[in-house]
């Protein structure tokens, strides 16, 4: 079974930032909402909790990376661009400061409604200049994603995930920049997931292998830069066609970058996109609310059904069946 790690974020932030005097963590009156009370306890000194008050903290930070500091700002990921969004462009990523950006409940997780739902988060901030953007899919990549972002020249954009979250990648694998990981290789599908959308990917993958499916399942946690060639090699091996699964709006994130990505090498495959289709969510539990927008396994069965023209008489209770262990992308790309 897939082992569950409590709050990874919580506890590897202090272990990461143990001898990096530099960074600085910042909030905003979400605190321990965002696993950063750890961070508060552990070094006092190096936080700031700046209070319902997003522009300000985002002008903040921008003053910090100016004077040689690396602030990481924790907030629901709502928070982190649509309400400071012009101090946003101007004072961080117009001059390409080193700001860190962990934006919390993207998409679905939450059960807030709209307001607490970014669900256009990528689409927004892939059209910012200097913008980097990662989204974590796992306790690995939760664990792994500070080292990576430190590493990149500019504002990077983390969709982070918090509270109970599945291992599903080896610790020995972290998140790497541009790199989509390759789970399993085939001819007939090509399938790329993201965030959360990947477990719920891994479920249908099984299950439509023991089907007799032939499928490429590719993991992706860089949504840009959009680069990786991996990406539009193995849509191009696809006998019937692409499909991308994410939890966000089809409009912009990694279904628009599949596609741009695709016609930009000349494609024809038939591409279908699974995510929210141009509308807001309303309040709900994570499994509801993807079963209800079809960014489930089951939804995900139903688009490969649809490209082969077949019925494989799939149900909820066979997926839910299904019994994942972690993967090893690059040890085995037919583990699961």
């Amino acid at each position: 079974m897939i082992e569950v790690i409590s709050r990874p974020h919580a506890r590897n932030l202090v272990r990461w930032a143990q001898d990096k005097p530099e960074v600085i963590v910042l909030s905003a009156d979400l605190t321990g909402s965002c696993e950063a009370d750890d961070f508060q306890k552990a070094f006092p000194d190096r936080f700031f909790s700046m209070g319902m008050a997003e522009q300000n903290m985002m002008g903040f930070a921008a003053g910090l990376a100016r004077e040689g500091f690396f602030p990481f700002v924790h907030t629901f990921a709502v928070f982190l661009y649509r309400r400071p969004y012009d101090q946003l462009a101007m004072s961080v990523a117009y001059p390409n400061l080193p700001v860190r950006l962990l934006g919390f409940l993207p998409g679905l997780i939450s059960p807030g409604g709209v307001t607490h739902q970014a669900i256009e988060d990528i689409a927004v901030l892939r059209a910012l200049p200097n913008m980097t953007i990662l989204e974590c899919g796992d306790a690995t990549e939760v664990e792994s994603v500070l080292d990576l972002a430190q590493g990149v020249h500019g504002p990077v954009y983390v969709r982070m995930l918090r509270g109970e979250v599945p291992r599903l990648f080896s610790p020995d694998e972290p998140l790497r920049l541009g790199e989509a990981r390759v789970l399993t290789r085939g001819t007939d599908v090509t399938i790329l997931s993201s965030g959360i959308c990947t477990e719920e990917a891994l479920r249908a993958t099984a299950s439509l292998r023991g089907r007799g499916v032939s499928i490429t399942h590719l993991h992706v946690s860089t949504l840009k830069p959009f680069t990786d060639t991996t990406i539009v090699e193995t849509a191009a091996s696809a006998r019937y066609g692409v499909i991308t699964l994410e939890n966000h709006s089809i409009l912009g994130g990694l279904g628009t970058a599949t596609a741009e990505a695709m016609a930009e090498a000349g494609l024809q495959q038939k591409l279908v996109r699974l995510g929210l289709k141009d509308t807001f969510a309303h309040g709900g539990s994570r499994p509801y609310l993807m079963k209800q927008y079809g960014l489930d396994a089951l939804s995900l069965v139903g688009a490969v059904e649809q490209l082969l023209g077949a019925s494989f008489n799939l149900t909820e209770a066979d997926l839910a069946s299904i019994r994942l262990d972690t993967v090893h992308p690059r040890s085995n790309v037919e583990a699961l």
